[in-house]
């Protein structure tokens, strides 16, 4: 039986970290969920259930209107958001997450690139209408956690919205991680020039959700 993949995420993050490279253990997590060496990480074929509900109470459509996934994994938002009618960027630092994406949905609209969040394409910048960020920016520490949240806000349009949700601090969370459990302080500080729309504290397990917006 596979090992459980949370487990051996900590131990390769904690390595990755302590060598300075914060975001080298992503792709070798979902390598050894390929290779069966442990369960596959964040396997889910629906979307995240708190990006799902807001998308739902809103009635949030996208045609005409271009969306990305920030850190989007096996791709399960992304297809969801394409099904809204957004036309859907979807990346990940990891190329055996896209591949695998790709692969899962062989007649996909979505367009799966490899991209770093601390290295983003010029035409990026600005160019989304919507930008959902599910756990990326928590799974990093300070450094670089501060310029992946400017990279994230970064990519919103004029006009556009930025959706993030984050696992919220509580009384006698400690500072360690990944993930690092994140503060109000941290998530409005993510709005950088955006302005904050909503800021929901979700319970059970504790949460954020929060909806930012850049003026037209």
């Amino acid at each position: 039986m596979a090992r459980d993949w949370d487990l051996r995420a900590d131990e390769l993050a904690a390595e990755a970290i302590a060598a300075g490279r914060p975001t080298g253990w992503f792709d070798r997590l979902y390598a050894a969920g390929e290779t069966g060496e442990v369960s596959m990480p964040w396997d889910r074929d629906a979307p995240q259930v708190q990006l799902e509900e807001w998308v739902e109470a809103h009635d949030v459509r996208g045609e005409g209107r271009r969306a990305v996934v920030v850190g989007c994994g096996l791709g399960a938002d992304a297809e969801y958001l394409t099904r809204r009618g957004f036309a859907t960027t979807g990346f990940d630092i990891s190329p055996t997450a896209v591949r695998l994406a790709r692969e899962r949905h062989p007649d996909t609209a979505v367009d799966y690139r490899v991209a770093d969040l601390l290295d983003l394409p010029q035409e990026w910048v600005g160019a989304f209408d919507l930008v959902v960020e599910v756990y990326t920016i928590q799974a990093l520490p300070d450094p670089p956690r501060s310029d992946a949240m400017r990279a994230v806000a970064a990519l919103v349009a004029p006009g556009g919205t930025l959706l993030a949700v984050e696992f919220r601090k509580t009384a006698g969370d400690g500072d360690g991680g990944p993930p690092f459990s994140l503060d109000r302080a941290v998530m409005e500080s993510l709005a950088g020039d955006l302005a904050v729309v909503a800021m929901e504290a979700l319970d059970e397990p504790a949460r954020w959700r929060v909806e930012y917006r850049r003026g037209g």
